[in-house]
């Protein structure tokens, strides 16, 4: 007899902390059992009682052409035939760097990594070894991963350094860490008027996927530009959730088409170029890419960089999403998913606001679009983990957090769009 839900969250709350491997899926915000999966195809995925989803998280961003695609899967058993890892160099190692260097120009080089986190951490690195300074600077609401001098919240005033958001992150690790609110100008200009000769770099998400979906406004973008240029301070962009999934050249892209000669001075990136194989990037013009071991002195290391068969997994989606008319399409599909998401709650009445890039898209219990944290955490939470439960019942899998951003596949039919606006609309009456 196949296990239920509920059987396998007690038994992994036995022998895994709090039953997962990554805190939200415990569904601790929103309350409930979280779904174990049992497998997944195109958009949906299925649980252990086999209940099938229509799947809006699609592994967290990675599973932009669907789960199972078969140029993918075929490029995946392939490699594997050939060997698991070899810790040595391999051509697909090139092919894959060759390929995001030509989506997005403002990179020289690219060093593979395993995760976003790996990959954020090293960026920070890499760019405090480039200029000689200490100092970052980070924002509200934004996630870079779990390394230590990131794990922090903002001071209680003005442009003021942060404090651990974690145990275990002493104060003297993000001491170096200063946090400001995402959008306010006013409080990047005064950090730079203090901080900036010990600025090493700015890192910013130019797309918010952990306060749901917030990005950031064309002013603020070109005022964090132009101080970063006048002070030598390091631009940092995290497309580790935007990139190849809000334009092919990520989120960096658009604002080069609003913002004249616009361009971050280091990228990071995971997720999609990983098509669901574990493995991220970082990358930024030569002069600061030779500051990286063997040929500097900033090090950085890694087994399981650039395994054979994640590559090849990362380089098949690569050229999937690069055919004609790919980004069209799934614009259109996100688009249409949120404007529907929208109609339902004014037909019911409901206060909800959206937005949507690409394939990426967020939904708020509010009358207008929050543009920084606080907006966020003052939209109607308790609606959001009702609407969530319904459309759960409903057999639509969406975030269970009221802080992650959603994701549409290249395999979302109109059926799919159309069933989950359906769904939405009698859970919104609920």
């Amino acid at each position: 007899m196949t296990s239920t839900n509920a059987q396998l969250f007690e038994r992994a709350q036995r022998v895994i902390p709090g039953g997962v491997n990554s805190p939200v899926r415990a569904f601790r915000a929103v309350g409930g059992t979280p779904r174990f999966i049992a497998r997944a195809q195109g958009p949906y995925i299925f649980d252990a009682e086999g209940k099938r989803y229509i799947d809006y998280i699609g592994s967290w961003g990675p599973m932009i052409l669907g789960h199972g695609h078969p140029a993918v899967l075929d490029a995946v058993q392939k490699a594997a035939l050939e060997g698991f890892s070899f810790g040595a160099p391999t051509e697909r190692e090139i092919e894959l760097a060759e390929e995001i260097l030509k989506l997005v120009p403002s990179m020289d080089q690219v060093r593979l990594v395993s995760s976003g986190t790996e990959a954020a951490m090293s960026a920070l690195r890499l760019a405090r070894g480039a200029t000689g300074r200490n100092k970052i600077v980070k924002f509200e609401g934004c996630y870079h991963g779990h390394a230590d001098a990131l794990l922090v919240k903002a001071g209680s005033g003005l442009a003021t350094f942060g404090n651990p958001t974690s145990a275990g992150v002493p104060d003297d690790v993000v001491k170096h860490t200063v946090v400001l609110e995402y959008n306010n100008v006013a409080q990047l200009e005064e950090a730079f008027s203090l901080h900036a000769v010990d600025m090493a770099c700015v890192m910013i998400e130019p797309i918010c996927g952990n306060m749901n979906f917030v990005r950031a406004s064309v002013p603020f973008m070109t005022r964090l530009r132009e101080l970063c240029t006048k002070h030598g301070v390091l631009l940092v962009f995290d497309e580790v959730m935007t990139g190849f999934r809000v334009a092919l050249g990520g989120a960096q892209s658009l604002y080069a088409k609003l913002i004249p000669g616009f361009a971050p001075d280091i990228s990071v990136f995971g997720k999609v170029i990983g098509g669901g194989m574990p493995l991220a990037a970082f990358g930024g013009r030569r002069a600061v890419m030779a500051q990286l071991a063997p040929l500097g002195p900033v090090y950085q290391a890694g087994t399981l960089s650039g395994n054979p068969v994640a590559t090849a997994c990362g380089l098949a989606t690569l050229r999937e999403i690069q055919k004609p008319g790919f980004y069209e399409a799934l614009a259109t599909s996100t688009r249409k998913m949120v404007d529907g998401l929208a109609g339902a709650a004014k037909a019911a009445g409901v206060p909800m606001a959206t937005d949507c890039e690409g394939g990426m898209f967020g939904f708020f219990f509010a009358s207008e679009l929050p543009q920084n944290y606080p907006a966020v955490l003052a939209t109607d939470k308790e609606r959001f983990n009702r609407f969530f439960h319904a459309m759960l019942d409903r057999g639509v899998y969406l975030a269970p957090a009221l802080y992650e951003a959603g994701f549409v596949s290249a395999a979302h039919r109109p059926d799919d769009i159309a069933a989950t606006i359906d769904a939405a609309a009698q859970a919104l009456q609920s």
